[in-house]
């Protein structure tokens, strides 16, 4: 019994030893953390625009001597402005966001929006993308015979195929092969595997990169083609540098051989150019192969590290004369900073000459950016909830709807088609949940079934229509991938991977609950007003 007791003594104490080592191992972490944030460059970029914020308002109430005259004159500017905003092009509820601004605060609302208006970094790379379609555009040419043939089968595709191809620039192609990737595990597998087998070049344009085990196996890939003489272009977005990357990382990748840029670094400026990001996620390889979907490179993308219970996402992979397009969205982002020519044809395989394999059905690759006026993604999205016969059914991590979207829905839903969203069960926004669940009370009464992923989080982007019809890549249902983001999907139409997809989501399905509307009537009160005070600045998210 003493002999127990002395052990148990003994046990309790390195219990406790090791239970105070990790609350020390974690008060240390947060030191860490707490210091970079304070220290670190993300703090000094809000300091800076933080400080011009304040001189923009403080320079307006400067004036506060002459603030009868100067209110008069804002007036009358506010009113000419609002006036402007509603004959402008745009979605109307950008329009009553500013509106609401500038009725708000008049002087300060007035002069933000003449200021955001007259921004010349937006203006250049608007122009320039125009410069690089132009550039493009003798290798993006449409193959009639493809679109002959998808007219005997379905003239509504085909009306889309020349949207997209004759005013956009992206064609669709036949004989094309597809793989769907329902995981991010299988799709980092994959990825592996095609990036080994590389002979001439890579491509990679990523939205996050991480520092992390899944980046650390793709980098040193990388690094091995690069000594083996095949040309590697690493591109990610500027905004991994706040807190995933150092600033200076693009120096580390070229001193391994690998050309590295930055799309549109944060800098300690004020400026609507930072809220555009590249949400892309693109990998070409020898313009054979090419990937694209949701997954980023890092851990939780494979569900290595937990974040968000478990990482529900999607990929896919296209071998074939539609890599085409996957590699010129590369070639122009890539360029968008660059005032050289580029030799297009070096970097785009000759197209196999052989008839067209029904099997294969079509593919159309489509990107889109917040410059051209032309909102791609969400058309792809109306254009499969109106021509859905029998059902529609969505993946998105987020539901931050425009009106028009919540109208179509609710339409489809009404007429009979079955229209189901998978949405998140634990977000990884909680600012974005709270607004999300702020449109299932319409949905839900029209008829749309919404099921939240219990075992997580859903970051997966598709909808699938039919069993003949999907769309599979990196644009969410919310106001930033439909109109503020550099985004790439795949339309895709009879080619049997679209099985694959439906098979997909009926596994995921499965994993769910159905939200009902005693569940959304049953909602906290502070989520319903939380919710509703942040749609007002739905936009803006």
């Amino acid at each position: 019994m003493r002999g127990n007791l002395k052990y148990d003594k003994i046990d309790g104490i390195q219990k406790r030893t090791e239970e105070n080592n990790v609350k020390d191992s974690k008060k240390i972490k947060v030191q860490k953390k707490l210091f970079s944030v304070i220290y670190g460059r993300t703090a000094i970029i809000l300091l800076f625009v933080l400080i011009q914020l304040a001189v923009m308002i403080l320079g307006v109430y400067a004036l506060a001597d002459y603030w009868t005259y100067l209110y008069g004159v804002f007036i009358v500017m506010g009113i000419i402005v609002v006036i402007y905003i509603i004959n402008d092009k745009g979605n109307p509820a950008f329009k009553m966001t500013w509106i609401l601004c500038i009725m708000a605060l008049p002087l300060f609302g007035t002069f933000f929006y003449v200021y955001v208006k007259t921004q010349l970094g937006t203006r250049y790379i608007g122009k320039r993308l125009k410069e690089l379609r132009k550039e493009t555009e003798p290798y993006m040419q449409q193959d009639m015979v493809i679109i002959n043939e998808m007219k005997q089968k379905s003239l509504s595709n085909k009306n889309l195929s020349y949207y997209l191809g004759k005013h956009l620039g992206f064609p669709t192609y036949g004989n094309t092969r597809l793989e769907f990737y329902p995981i991010g595990e299988a799709k980092f597998e994959a990825l592996l595997r095609e990036l080994r087998k590389a002979e001439k070049f890579i491509f990679m344009e990523y939205f996050i990169v991480e520092e992390s085990y899944m980046w650390d196996e793709v980098r040193k890939v990388l690094e091995e083609k690069a000594e083996e003489g095949v040309e590697v272009r690493f591109m990610y977005d500027g905004m991994c540098s706040i807190s995933l990357l150092p600033y200076d990382y693009p120096k580390y990748l070229q001193s391994k051989g690998i050309q590295c840029k930055m799309f549109n670094p944060i800098r300690p400026i004020l400026s609507t150019i930072q809220n555009n990001r590249d949400h892309r996620k693109i990998c070409v390889i020898d313009g054979k192969v090419g990937f694209t979907g949701g997954i980023n490179l890092g851990d939780e993308y494979i569900n290595r590290k937990e974040r968000f219970g478990h990482w529900k996402d999607t990929a896919i992979l296209l071998e074939g004369d539609a890599v085409k397009s996957l590699t010129i969205m590369f070639l122009e982002m890539w360029n968008v900073g660059r005032r050289v020519s580029e030799d297009y044809s070096a970097y785009l395989a000759e197209p196999e000459k052989k008839e067209f394999d029904s099997e294969l059905g079509y593919v159309l690759p489509y990107g889109d950016n917040p410059y051209d006026d032309e909102n791609v993604g969400e058309e792809v999205y109306f254009h499969i909830l109106n021509h859905a016969k029998e059902y529609v059914h969505i993946m998105t991590p987020y539901l931050i709807l425009d009106n028009e979207m919540i109208t179509t829905l609710t339409r489809v839903a009404k007429s009979g088609v079955e229209v189901i969203i998978i949405m998140p069960h634990i977000p990884d926004k909680p600012y974005a949940f709270a607004v999300a669940k702020t449109y299932y009370k319409e949905l839900i009464e029209a008829g749309v079934q919404i099921y939240e992923y219990t075992p997580g989080f859903v970051h997966a982007k598709i909808f699938v229509s039919d069993d003949d019809t999907a769309t599979v890549g990196t644009i969410n249902l919310d106001y930033r991938s439909l109109y503020l983001h550099f985004e790439d999907g795949v339309f895709i139409y009879r080619n049997k991977v679209i099985d694959d997809i439906e098979n997909d989501f009926q596994k995921t399905l499965e994993k769910c609950q159905l939200v009902t509307l005693k569940d959304v009537k049953e909602r906290s009160i502070k989520t319903k007003i939380e919710g509703q005070i942040l749609r007002l600045f739905a936009p803006l998210m």
